[in-house]
């Protein structure tokens, strides 16, 4: 019997007034999916003291605090599970309270936790005699007080680093010898923290039938060389499919080894942070399909949201715009995309 997994970008409940709207109009959706799970990028939790008068932490940053309430969206809308190791699930209190709050809903989490190994933690889904399990990493993430480690609570992560090389060849731009001349992005993995990774999908690997690795890390139009790093190491671990989430645009796909890279989920629910209204964005529904443990149909969705926090699913032929950007995106991982129904699909061309 086939199984299907349905994978979403990012969540964020803040500005969310009833809990039964955001995901009334795609749960018949989720429910041909066998798991369903997404990036919340926010924490279930109620400050003592209002936002606008908490003093500064180290950091510098509070992170996104959606009524506790809130988290009864995840449970009508029927998510099995979610991920919650990004920029956004800040501060040792915080997380806590909304790992306690989604225990109490019954929705396993994955990505942070009490402690370093807590965080590093998986969750595995059992639904009609498959096993799907679930790791979440992020490399997006603030430089104090938000990691966790052996004995604070925080958010699991892989170290990533950036270089700055100066053009020593003429590209057909500005030649090496004039000042100003655009340097060359590096980036990397820090070794010590790709090689634990790795470890830990092999490990899950062993356990479940199908592997989801999901990774906060993106930047609008571009892949930088860290996140197919990621991916790469992820997918030769053993993960079967990959997401991430981050930037709130869609970015490219890869297919790897017979395997789906989703580079960029882009937002699913998004309504209000604290700097600003998320307008006009569109996103992706990941749609991924299994014969035994072998990857039949590979594909998604396009999803926008109205004013009244409701997501629905948009036909593919309303956002062409959206396509062409993700198959230039796309392009030099030789993907080719086809829309079949109200999905796209994918292959890699020949």
């Amino acid at each position: 019997m086939p199984t299907t997994i349905m994978l979403t970008g990012d969540v964020n409940l803040m500005g969310v007034e009833d809990p039964a709207i955001p995901f009334r109009s795609v749960s018949n959706t989720f429910e041909q999916a066998d798991v369903v799970f997404c990036n919340l990028e926010c924490c279930l939790y109620e400050p003592a003291v209002p936002r606008k008068m908490m003093p500064d932490e180290l950091s510098g940053y509070e992170g996104f605090y959606a009524p506790p309430g809130n988290g009864r969206a995840l449970q009508l809308g029927g998510f099995h599970c979610i991920g919650n190791a990004n920029n956004q699930n800040y501060g040792p209190e915080p997380i806590v309270a909304s790992n306690q709050c989604l225990d109490e809903l019954g929705i396993p989490h994955v990505g942070t936790g009490i402690n370093q190994a807590a965080a590093r933690a998986p969750a595995i889904v059992a639904r009609n005699d498959k096993r799907v399990g679930f790791l979440q990493r992020t490399s997006q993430y603030w430089p104090n007080n938000h990691e966790a480690l052996e004995a604070r609570a925080g958010v699991a992560v892989i170290r990533a680093y950036t270089a700055y090389q100066p053009v020593y060849y003429k590209d057909g731009t500005l030649p090496p010898n004039r000042p100003g001349t655009p340097p060359i992005i590096q980036t990397w993995c820090d070794p010590g923290y790709l090689t634990q990774f790795k470890q830990d999908v092999a490990a899950l690997k062993s356990q479940c039938d199908i592997v989801v690795s999901s990774h906060h890390m993106g930047h609008r139009g571009e892949i930088l060389d860290f996140q197919v790093e990621i991916a790469h190491a992820a997918i030769d671990s053993g993960a079967d499919v990959v997401m991430a989430h981050a930037e709130h645009y869609p970015l490219g796909i890869e297919i790897y080894k017979g395997k789906p890279i989703y580079y960029g989920l882009g937002s699913f629910c998004f309504i209000k942070s604290n700097k600003r209204y998320l307008r006009g964005w569109v996103g992706l529904l990941a749609r991924v399909t299994y014969d035994g443990d072998k990857v039949g149909q590979m594909g998604f969705s396009f999803v926008r949201q109205n004013d009244d926090t409701e997501v629905v699913i948009r036909p593919p032929e309303q956002e062409m715009e959206a396509l062409e950007e993700i198959e230039k995106m796309s392009a030099r991982f030789n993907t080719k995309f086809e829309i079949v129904g109200d999905q796209v699909v994918f292959t890699t061309a020949n």
